[in-house]
């Protein structure tokens, strides 16, 4: 029986914010298919889960430093798990760096053609830099992208391409960002104080790649002929005094869909290539219209233009006064999601069917 080895560069369970910890936080507490976590040490471990500790020792921090030898400390953790005739699916998340030099070690113990790379990218556009000679897609068995638009990215851009692909959408709590009724949110709305308003939201780290500074310009053009309408912003530490504007700060992740909730319209202003954005798939399943860049991984996300608009030109302030003020004076509807759609349940689905394709791969071979 072929088994299943996660090697994380971070302790699992992961004490800060993070998308691909929280899915697989989610995932390992459920019907999984992982057999093994190999991560630097953790006090708290999820149940019955077997790890291997990561753990850097005095000479392997030498050896990297004066031999350049890296990541020694998982192929010393992995080392304790495998087995001779034995097949293994090895999960890497976002780490190109660890994969030539796994594909160097399983080699040099002679269990190379008995494991399967599987590598999940959590950005949108492919990774061109050519590893130590070789081309990095020729050392992986299987790319998982967050997109069917990053996928083709991959294939227009990157000359040699031969390994599988798979395609898994993130996913979040829909039992906790949902949406509300039309009572309730007039409720919510007069507790937090904002009666009779029209609410509009902004929620990521204040990084100038993330686009705020774009989005306040707007704002100060929009709110001078109109005035019944607020702006939150959450994430920014900014204590700023703009009309109509409230910076929140940081919310906790469990306080965080009463503002979706109480808010209309979702603004996604990334001036980056995403690759998905949670936070857009939060806020829509909180019944939020969005207003996001067509940027990344963003438009197929919002199929389009069926779950909001999107601006084709997000660092032209004027697209954003034309959309924000075409929300305000226009009825627009909302199109619902299915409870499903973008679902933590959809994606542990999702996961458990890569890693069984992965299996009859490798049992075939």
């Amino acid at each position: 029986m072929t088994k299943t080895i996660l090697i994380s560069q971070v302790p699992l369970p992961y004490s800060k914010i993070g998308s691909w910890t929280t899915l697989y936080k989610n995932y390992l507490q459920g019907d999984h298919r992982i057999d093994y976590v190999i991560c630097p040490k953790t006090q708290i471990k999820f149940s019955g889960i077997n790890y291997s500790f990561a753990n850097t020792s005095f000479l392997q921090k030498v050896q990297h430093k004066v031999f350049k030898k890296k990541n020694l400390q998982y192929f010393k953790a992995l080392n304790k798990i495998i087995v001779p005739n034995q097949k293994y699916i090895i999960q890497v998340v976002d780490n190109y760096g660890m994969i030539k030099p796994l594909y160097d070690y399983l080699n040099s113990v002679g269990i190379l053609k008995n494991c399967y790379i599987q590598f999940f990218y959590h950005g949108f556009s492919p990774y061109m830099q050519l590893n130590s000679g070789s081309n990095f897609y020729e050392l992986i068995d299987e790319l998982i992208v967050l997109t069917h638009d990053s996928y083709n990215q991959f294939r227009e851009k990157v000359n040699v391409l031969p390994c599988h692909f798979s395609i898994l959408y993130n996913g979040i709590d829909t039992q906790k960002f949902k949406t509300i009724s039309v009572s309730n949110k007039h409720n919510l709305k007069k507790k937090l104080g904002f009666e009779d308003k029209k609410v509009f939201i902004w929620c990521s780290q204040d990084r100038p790649k993330k686009g705020l500074h774009i989005v306040l310009e707007a704002w100060r053009k929009v709110y001078e002929s109109k005035k019944n309408i607020i702006l939150l912003v959450i994430g920014s530490e900014r204590e700023e005094n703009i009309l109509g504007v409230k910076f929140l700060g940081r919310i906790s992740n469990d306080n965080l869909p009463e503002y979706y909730q109480a808010s209309d319209c979702y603004l996604f202003s990334t001036l980056c290539q995403e690759g998905f954005g949670l936070s857009l798939i939060e806020a829509l399943h909180c019944g939020n219209y969005c207003i996001a860049s067509a940027m990344g991984g963003v438009p197929e996300v919002l199929q389009y233009g069926k779950y909001g608009k999107l601006i084709e030109n997000p660092h032209f302030v004027s697209e954003w006064v034309g959309a924000i003020n075409d929300f305000i004076d226009q009825t627009i509807e909302v199109t619902p999601l299915s409870n499903k759609m973008y679902s933590m349940e959809n994606w542990d689905a999702n996961m458990t069917s890569i890693i069984q394709e992965a299996k009859f791969r490798i049992e075939s071979k």
